[in-house]
């Protein structure tokens, strides 16, 4: 891990993961999500290795995100993205915060041409709870672009699971009252110390 991961005292990195991979999330058009499901990976067209993408260990944010999966078009997949363990710590490693933090950096310009040149940033958001509700801690979220994206696509990922499905499942068990069902239906994220 580095600084920008580690000296957050509210932050902590959690996921859900087994000894082969770490679970992210994304959520893309119905298009995009179902190249990368035929795929098992995404390919360009239709997606886009030129734009940062981001992807997050967090299941409530990234239903927080997109509604579950009806916020718009562009999010009406919900992808469970396994990628391996050294893809996921070098993301970590090598990514820099996306904001100037006088903690963690002797300047702004130091900040500053730490993230022009690193090709995955790290964004610290407010975790939710089952109704999307802001929780006191924070989630990471992580952006790829240039030849971190082309890792993700061609190095990094294990296996693309479409569980737009799932997502409305527990959506409409909230809706409907059946909390029990709704929590044993998400996944269980837990602190990440894989490795030490």
């Amino acid at each position: 891990m580095n600084d920008d991961v580690d000296r957050c005292p509210e932050c902590e990195v959690r996921a859900y993961y087994t000894n082969d991979f770490v679970r992210v999330y994304q959520a893309y058009s119905n298009t995009i999500a179902q190249s990368a499901v035929a795929n098992g990976t995404f390919v360009s067209p239709p997606f886009s290795m030129t734009r940062m993408t981001w992807v997050k260990p967090s299941f409530l944010w990234m239903m927080y995100r997109s509604g579950w999966g009806r916020k718009d078009a562009n999010q009406a997949s919900i992808l469970a993205v396994d990628i391996t363990h050294e893809g996921f710590q070098e993301m970590l490693t090598q990514g820099v915060v996306s904001h100037f933090d006088p903690d963690r950096y002797v300047s702004a310009e130091a900040w500053k041409a730490a993230s022009e040149t690193s090709n995955i940033r790290i964004q610290w958001d407010p975790e939710r709870d089952i109704y999307l509700n802001r929780l006191s801690y924070r989630t990471i979220q992580i952006g790829l672009r240039n030849q971190a994206v082309e890792k993700y696509c061609n190095e990094w990922i294990v296996n693309i699971t479409d569980i737009t499905d799932k997502a409305r499942k527990i959506d409409a068990c909230i809706a409907n009252g059946d909390l029990d069902t709704a929590y044993n239906l998400l996944p269980v994220e837990k602190p990440y110390h894989f490795g030490e």
